[in-house]
């Protein structure tokens, strides 16, 4: 059955063509299994709770009319202002409206949040641009830069607000640099979500097409409820596809965790359990909760434009499980810089277990993308990301993550990334074991190399299961690489915040394979564990617990890039400096580099699932989701290589010269 919305209806109906509803959400409580809600161009003001789920043969699809046309908002327009001083207006708005959730009396913070929490889930919008908080009125009046901003001129555009409790009112003061806010469109944040199931199980939905935006999002660490803008909320099956995603004060799509009271912001309320022990406690307790393959996850996220997120873009723990996150642009997630802590990121997931990450173009974002905990099975591949790093006149926002296009941490693999373009300073920080990087073009550093990880005793799992095989700490090591080019487009100098370090080499700026100078090869590793005759069970504890092996082979390194000291096959040319930069041309993105020349000669060897072995704790392949072996036969476009295989993400030295999107 076809149910129609339209929000310009003559009066309310029965979702008839006819007689459509007036509000999505009419529609949500009585679609059902094989429905599809239509919904015509229009700004709808309110929270879509779905009721019913759909199945894996009958999906309950919401789709707009004309794409993008029908928007979801957690906002209502504020008019009626009164000036009040120069550039600043004053408005008030009865707190009422918001029910038992004031956006603006509610902090973001909790477990994992690391900047000082002093702002709020609420925001203010003018003409759809979400306005910096001011933590004083005499900061809102001043309208000065915030000196951590990505973004600093529009930062001067600031609101505060106060709660006069005697008239029961949030009073907002905005400076709005010379616009008169009654000739313009300014929009306050009042939902917590926009389009998220108030329970768990609603499963196989699909929204598609629509814009959603503006709402006043909880911070969102992986041992609490995770809400979001849009998301499916602890359950199976869903697509969100096609879709503009913009403007949360914390996360736009959420793949992420149930409410469980007994371990929710844990650390924040108890203080007497770290933190990283509630991460073990949640995964042990989501198995009680359902966490298995054949309720939770599996979602495709694709062809989606996220972007001016304040915590991230895409968020999850868990409930993201075996989901192919794909074709999406994800751009300008925390750029404000006024929110500060462990969970942001352009997509951060943990427990990305058998998750696919291709073909995403990811840019001006605090970090790219974001693997925490449990990337076992996980596969980055095909993805463009660059300018994934703090802008030299932005000062370094106290709390704040330090920037990179991806960041594997705390997990033992398979964790597999494959035929990506990373150009931001900082490519790979590898706080964790078990990564194979396999005909990747690498621009940046490794960095938390041996280190970043602490005594952090991490799940492994049944191979392509949620169902957890083991604890162990992280020893470091146990990574492939395999025909990838390095080139040394940044300074080499270490870079340093605010004098922090976390790890040997936390913040090394020197690209290439160095970093592992003094790690075993395979050959290495072994032989304590050659004997004859009975083990030596207390002998050979120390070499159990010691730094696994590497795997590095047929990689080509420019502009003094560093090479593993155990490498045998390297390739390095004696060609001078080579330029690479990312330059637009009639809205296209190309490489300009005349590296590419250089390895017209090189013969390298087909990688393949068999070549990378098994992931040392879960004894997993570095393989499919449906446990397939792979061949690394195909490029950063699908082109088949041929059996001249080249170091870098391009089949052919020809192929560099595409556009790459």
């Amino acid at each position: 059955m076809k149910i129609y919305v339209n929000q310009n209806a003559g009066r309310e109906g029965n979702g008839s063509e006819s007689m459509p509803f007036r509000f999505i959400s009419d529609a949500a409580k009585i679609a059902q299994p094989g429905d599809e809600v239509l919904v015509y161009p229009g700004i709808y003001r309110e929270y879509v709770d779905p009721k019913n789920a759909g199945t894996e043969d009958a999906r309950i699809t919401y789709r707009s009319i004309e794409p993008l046309k029908a928007v979801i908002s957690g906002a209502e327009l504020l008019t009626g202002w009164e000036k009040t001083a120069d550039n600043v207006w004053t408005a008030r708005v009865s707190n009422r409206i918001f029910g038992a959730y004031n956006p603006y009396t509610t902090l973001v913070y909790g477990d994992w949040y690391f900047a000082t929490p002093d702002k709020h889930t609420g925001a203010v919008y003018l003409n759809g641009q979400m306005l910096y908080e001011a933590v004083t009125l005499e900061e809102c009046i001043a309208g000065e830069v915030w000196p951590y901003s990505w973004r600093p001129e529009e930062s001067k555009l600031k609101w505060y607000a106060e709660q006069d409790y005697d008239r029961d009112e949030t009073v907002f003061y905005c400076n709005f640099q010379g616009a008169d806010p009654n000739r313009e469109t300014v929009e306050i944040n009042v939902r917590r979500e926009c389009f998220m199931p108030s329970v768990t199980g609603i499963s196989y939905i699909t929204v598609s097409g629509f814009t959603v935006t503006m709402a006043a999002t909880t911070w969102a660490p992986p041992a609490a409820f995770q809400d979001c803008m849009i998301g499916p909320h602890w359950s199976k099956g869903w697509i969100i596809e096609d879709c503009d995603i913009s403007n949360s004060k914390c996360s736009g799509i959420g793949l992420g965790k149930y409410y469980d009271p007994e371990n929710d912001h844990y650390f924040t309320y108890k203080y007497v359990k770290s933190p990283t022990q509630m991460e073990r406690d949640a995964v042990c307790r989501g198995q009680y909760h359902g966490w298995v393959k054949e309720k939770v996850g599996s979602h495709i996220i694709r062809r989606n434009n996220i972007h001016h997120c304040e915590q991230g873009g895409i968020i999850g723990r868990m409930g993201g499980v075996f989901s192919i996150i794909e074709d999406n642009h994800i751009h300008h997630i925390n750029n404000m810089m006024q929110l500060g802590g462990a969970e942001i990121s352009g997509i951060k997931m943990h427990a990305a277990i058998d998750v696919i990450m291709r073909r995403n173009h990811i840019h001006d974002c605090t970090m790219g993308i974001w693997c925490d905990w449990e990337a076992q099975g996980t596969r980055i591949s095909q993805n463009l990301l660059y300018n994934n790093q703090r802008p030299e006149f932005a000062q370094s926002l106290p709390g704040g993550m330090i920037s990179q296009d991806i960041f594997v941490e705390v997990g033992h693999g398979p964790t597999l990334i494959d035929n990506n373009v990373l150009l931001s300073d900082a490519s790979l920080r590898i706080a964790t074991e078990g990564v194979a990087m396999v005909h990747n073009l690498i621009c940046g550093a490794f960095t938390a190399v041996g280190g970043g990880t602490g005594t952090r005793y991490t799940p492994y799992h049944m191979r392509h299961r949620t169902e957890v095989m083991g604890f162990m700490t992280i020893l470091h090591g146990d990574n492939r690489f395999y025909n990838n080019i390095f080139v040394q487009k940044w300074p080499t100098e270490d870079f340093d915040p605010q004098g922090s370090s976390d790890g040997p080499d936390a913040h090394n700026r020197k690209v290439g394979t160095h970093v592992w100078n003094g790690y075993p090869t395979e050959a290495e590793w072994l032989q304590p564990f050659i004997f004859d005759g009975f083990p030596d069970m207390r002998g050979l504890e120390p070499y159990q617990m010691a730094h696994r092996p590497v795997w590095i082979s047929g990689n080509a390194y420019f502009n003094g890039a560093g090479v593993y000291e155990k490498e045998f096959n390297a390739f390095v040319p004696d060609c001078g400096h080579v330029k690479i930069d990312l330059v637009e041309k009639d809205g296209k993105l190309y490489l300009d580099s005349d590296l590419f020349k250089n390895l017209s000669s090189v013969k390298g060897a087909m990688i393949d699932t068999e070549t990378l072995g098994q992931a040392f704790e879960p004894e997993q392949y570095f393989e499919n989701p449906d446990g397939t072996p792979i061949t690394f036969d195909r490029d950063y476009f699908g082109n088949h290589r041929g059996i001249n295989v080249i170091p870098g993400p391009f089949a052919t030295v020809e192929d560099a010269g595409k556009a790459l999107l």
